[in-house]
């Protein structure tokens, strides 16, 4: 047990790093998968036939499909097709599409459960349906969208680890690469396991507090 905490000791400048690398990764993939969301959740309550149609497909081929394989895909198959794509933007791209097909759902949901007497009294007004949707649905519908959203991003936190098996050396892969040289597999794990813990309870609470404040404009 001494050597395993001396070994997590002597190495926690690199499980540092690591755990930077991973939050570089959860935020830029966290943007830019809310980008994807909220323009695919859009989409799906769009009256143009074509962009539903587009959005449904969107969702229905990331969230049939695992993620793993979907990294890999861009990652190992892309250079067959002449498409080198280095690792951080192959994990930070994969991880941003496969969060946006599930966040695309959880903003199409939220959208469609507000009343649809608001809408037609916006309209009333001579509100046309993009200031319907940006004044009235939008505002009512992200203090909905904001309890699954941060259950979408503590999951994208946790699938940040998988980005490992393309040479991205965040959290995970340090910690391997500390075992592979110490063979302390419990302290190493376990710390890490904290690390995550940490990071996620960071995550959920930020948006626990973001909701209660939003509540006092409803």
């Amino acid at each position: 047990m001494t050597a395993g905490l001396q070994a997590v000791h002597d190495s926690f400048p690199l499980l540092l790093h690591g755990a930077l690398v991973t939050v570089e990764v959860t935020a830029m993939a966290l943007v830019l998968g809310a980008v994807a969301g909220l323009a695919g959740g859009l989409a799906r309550v769009s009256p143009l036939a074509p962009l539903r149609g587009l959005a449904a497909a969107y969702v229905s081929v990331i969230r049939g499909t695992p993620f793993i394989v979907q990294l890999f895909f861009v990652y190992y198959a892309f250079p067959q097709l002449g498409i080198r794509v280095p690792p951080m933007v192959a994990a930070v791209c994969c991880l941003a599409v496969y969060s946006g097909a599930y966040q695309t759902e959880i903003v199409r949901g939220a959208i469609q459960s507000i009343e649809r007497g608001q809408i037609e009294a916006a309209r009333s007004l001579g509100l046309s349906r993009a200031q319907s949707m940006r004044y009235v649905v939008l505002p009512q519908a992200f203090l909905r969208m904001l309890p699954p959203l941060g259950n979408e991003f503590v999951a994208l936190t946790k699938n940040s680890a998988l980005v490992s098996l393309v040479t991205v050396q965040e959290l995970l892969l340090s910690a391997q690469l500390i075992i592979s040289a110490t063979f302390q597999n419990f302290s190493v794990y376990l710390t890490i396991g904290i690390m995550y813990y940490v990071m996620t309870s960071i995550v959920s609470t930020g948006t626990q507090l973001l909701e209660r404040r939003l509540k006092v404009y409803v």
